[in-house]
């Protein structure tokens, strides 16, 4: 009797404990690859909001941000995302044409980016800049610009990503174009011989970097503070282009069916606040787009400043893209 009472208490136990997790709600955010690896921000997210919510945060990964926004277009009205976190400014156009997204309905001036922020549906937290990163031990006549790139010996190689399902990739697009305007389809025959391969996301293309198969690699100017502050390593460099560099602004909007509304808007909230911000610089390796209470860590003290913000409106991108994808795709088959 006393086995099977004390069984009975512990199934009644068992019984509430998963009502009350039941009883939780989940939010659903899709987001890219790296984010959710243990290594990036996602594990400290999840644990700070739910800290905070009283819910379940689910974060799936959905491939890089190109990728992302594509799974979004197939699944429509019937994803089971909340939230989608990782898209940037050259993708927003696209995404509000799908017609998913609502607005968030929020203050957007306090945010501390090198441009105003006065998008209506979309909300950053993240930005940062391409760059390309080299080995300094191994390399000593660094390029300085495309043209520089471009000269380099024929031995001299470089990876870079797939402008259709990576946002690196297409951010390399759009800043030759926005560096080069007309001349851009002759930067890409000139660079052409000097790309090793072009891989689907950045990661795959930064580990080919590191296990020594390339020169370079298409990263961020921040990319070398990871390799200082987890690694203690000062090996990693960006290099600094005098036609300046194209900024990336990262962002998160929310899915206008969501049957979590509230919940999103909080989450988009909270994306804002020092508890999210503080861990984007060591997790993400980006900067965050409100200054943390402590500032940014010292190894970001040692990056690169591009002379020049390179940046196209979002509502250009999709008309400047097509024909710069077509540039590309020319220069690659020749």
């Amino acid at each position: 009797m006393k086995t099977l009472a004390l069984f009975a208490v512990g199934f009644g136990l068992a019984c509430a404990s998963q009502t009350i997790a039941q009883d939780k709600p989940e939010l659903t955010v899709y987001t890219y690859d790296s984010f959710v690896t243990e290594w990036g921000p996602g594990p400290k997210v999840k644990q700070a909001f739910e800290a905070k919510c009283d819910c379940t945060l689910n974060l799936v990964a959905a491939g890089d941000g190109a990728a992302l926004l594509a799974r979004l277009q197939l699944e429509g009205k019937r994803s089971d995302a909340d939230i989608v976190l990782g898209l940037d400014t050259n993708l927003t156009a696209r995404a509000k044409a799908t017609g998913l997204f609502a607005e968030h309905g929020r203050e957007t001036r306090s945010f501390d980016l090198p441009v105003e922020w006065n998008d209506t549906t979309f909300l950053p937290y993240d930005w940062g800049y391409f760059s390309f990163v080299y080995d300094n031990t191994k390399l000593e006549n660094v390029p300085d610009s495309f043209e520089a790139l471009a000269a380099m010996p024929d031995n001299f190689k470089i990876v870079i990503q797939d402008p259709r399902s990576s946002t690196p990739g297409l951010g390399l697009l759009l800043w030759i174009k926005a560096a080069y305007g007309d001349r851009a389809p002759k930067v890409w025959a000139n660079l052409a011989p000097h790309i090793l391969t072009v891989t689907k996301g950045w990661s795959e293309s930064y580990g080919m970097f590191l296990e020594g198969e390339a020169d370079m690699v298409l990263s961020y100017t921040t990319s070398p503070a990871y390799h200082i502050y987890a690694e203690k390593d000062a090996t990693k460099s960006a290099a600094s282009f005098k036609e300046g560099h194209y900024m990336q602004i990262e962002v998160a909007g929310k899915l206008a069916a969501s049957d979590q509304p509230e919940l999103a808007d909080r989450f988009l909230a909270f994306m804002a606040s020092d508890s999210f911000q503080t861990i984007i610089p060591t997790t993400n390796w980006m900067y965050p787009v409100v200054n943390p209470e402590g500032g940014l860590p010292d190894a970001f003290k040692t990056l690169i400043t591009p002379q020049s913000s390179l940046i196209i409106d979002a509502n250009k991108v999709e008309t400047i893209k097509k024909e710069a994808l077509q540039e590309w795709l020319t220069a690659l088959s020749q």
